[in-house]
């Protein structure tokens, strides 16, 4: 083992890159935490719009639901060009910068100003998610194979104690009334937090192609990488599994608060305490499975967080209280960031050597289209039965559903054998 660096060969110029890699999700995590999930929502919905007709809920829905198209039709192609072009690290603080500057533009809405905040999240989200098509293909490079699942797991681990501090130093702000300070506390919260990120993770390659150059080849390659995809049987039926049950995490995301405080009457502080409890708990699913995945293998690791989520999933349809919630949640927790690690890690024993962008383009692609079905299902069903209970219920079946594809799938085994795991 190299002084001071991992053993097995990982040397300390690769722990400076897993660790700044790493506190790029810590920084984001403040816009999934207090933008994407519970306070810009809510103020959007209720202050800037205003929802008593509905009209704030249907606002926001067309900025997500747009802005997650976008990306998903866009992010295999970009995937593309940071291959081609070697501009990788270029673009992740491109999407970076648009999504800053766009939360710190938060500050100057005002009632009314509908369209001017719609297009601002818009921007902001575009530049979050897009973004993470060239945050994840770096994985592959900074780890290898065999710390890869532990990697995966600690930068999810890592980004939920993001979203803790950020919201801790949200409260504060919120219970002042001072929104507009809070997104400029988001906003440098994310740009000096991924600082580390854009320092240390590998520079870009000199290929000498043009960006046009790298689009052009970049979109010819995604087809390439699609005809490739469904000629793998495993690699198809995982990207299906993972498509059905990744929809049903995305809509126990999008609709776990509106259920709590529609069905169970949560107060919006108990609904910041309940995300709060479910970070906390999802950070630590996060570092307790870290080394499993890569023991066990990313498929046990996935097979297991499905089977507790179809279970919470039913769960929920008999909750009554709101103190069985929490801990419904607090289990519910356990899983999220454990499923979303370990599918990461399982995705990328199938990416060849070099491709990891597009593939990652591809794997972002498949990841943001799950959002829309769920939720489109979900707000289906609670409308005709006049209830969430039912809608809840059906979340179970994108589960059980992607469990019973992904147990066809061959691969996902241990990434190292137990005895050869460093202690």
């Amino acid at each position: 083992m190299s002084s001071g660096g991992f053993k097995n060969g990982v040397s300390i110029h690769n722990r400076r890159q897993v660790i700044s890699w790493c506190l790029f999700d810590f920084a984001n995590s403040s816009y999934s935490a207090v933008i994407a999930a519970v306070i810009f929502p809510v103020f959007y919905v209720s202050s800037i719009v205003g929802n008593a007709s509905g009209q704030g809920d249907v606002w926001w829905g067309r900025a997500i639901s747009l802005s997650m198209a976008f990306v998903a039709l866009s992010s295999p192609f970009l995937g593309g060009i940071a291959d081609y072009s070697g501009r990788r690290k270029r673009l992740l603080l491109l999407y970076t910068t648009v999504c800053v500057a766009a939360v710190a533009m938060f500050s100057l809405l005002e009632k009314g100003m509908v369209l001017e905040g719609f297009l601002l999240v818009l921007i902001a989200n575009i530049g979050m998610e897009g973004g993470l098509v060239f945050y994840n293909s770096f994985l592959p490079e900074i780890a290898d194979k065999q710390y890869q699942g532990r990697v995966s797991a600690w930068g999810f681990g890592v980004g939920y104690a993001g979203s803790i501090l950020s919201l801790l130093f949200a409260l504060p702000l919120v219970k002042t009334g001072r929104f507009s300070e809070t997104w400029i506390m988001v906003s440098c919260f994310f740009a000096l937090c991924s600082l580390p990120a854009f320092i240390f993770l590998p520079k870009d390659k000199k290929t000498g192609l043009s960006v046009i150059g790298s689009a052009a080849k970049g979109s010819a390659y995604f087809l390439s990488v699609m005809k490739e995809i469904f000629a793998n049987r495993p690699l198809r039926r995982f990207m299906v599994s993972y498509l059905v049950y990744e929809d049903g995490v995305n809509t126990v995301i999008v609709f776990s608060g509106i259920f709590a405080a529609t069905t169970l009457g949560f107060s919006p502080q108990e609904l910041i305490g309940l995300y709060l409890i479910v970070q906390i708990t999802a950070l630590s699913g996060a570092f307790v499975m870290a080394r499993p995945i890569d023991v066990w293998g990313p498929k046990r690791v996935v097979t297991i967080s499905l089977l507790l989520w179809s279970t919470v999933a039913v769960a929920a349809y008999f909750i009554e209280a709101k103190t069985e919630f929490f801990v419904l949640a607090s289990v519910a927790g356990l899983g999220l960031g454990t499923v979303q690690a370990a599918s990461r890690a399982f995705f990328t024993q199938f990416i060849p050597q070099g491709r990891e962008s597009e593939y990652f383009g591809t794997y972002s692609l498949v990841g943001k289209s799950s959002a829309v079905a769920g939720p489109l299902l979900f707000g289906y069903i609670s409308t005709a039965f006049e209830s969430q209970r039912p809608a809840i219920l059906t979340v179970s079946l994108f589960f059980i559903t992607g469990l019973m594809i992904l147990l066809t799938v061959r691969g996902g085994g241990p990434n190292i054998r137990t005895e050869e795991d460093p202690a």
